[in-house]
């Protein structure tokens, strides 16, 4: 069970990620992109109108597909703390 303290770590980052204005390297986002959508459950197809895109975004869910929610939410937050903010 995912701790009520990394839930709320992990909705702030998310929603820091998603108010962030600069552009961002492709491979973060493809992580970030990633541990999103395993933190939430998420295993939908990648909905982008763009096969070229699509495929980037399936091969980053096939790179994480064997973590666990809770790492999921984890290495999101770090990528947004370690890579992000550090940028700030």
């Amino acid at each position: 069970m995912i701790s009520e303290k990394l839930q709320k770590k992990f909705e702030k980052a998310v929603d820091f990620v998603n108010s962030y204005t600069e552009p961002l390297p492709a491979d973060i986002l493809l992580k970030l992109y990633a541990y999103y959508k395993i933190a939430n459950k998420n295993f939908d197809n990648p909905g982008s109108k763009t096969p070229l895109i699509n495929a980037f975004k399936a091969n980053a869910l096939i790179q994480a597909r064997n973590i666990s929610r809770e790492e999921a939410m984890k290495q999101y937050i770090k990528i947004v703390d370690k890579e992000i903010k550090k940028s700030k």
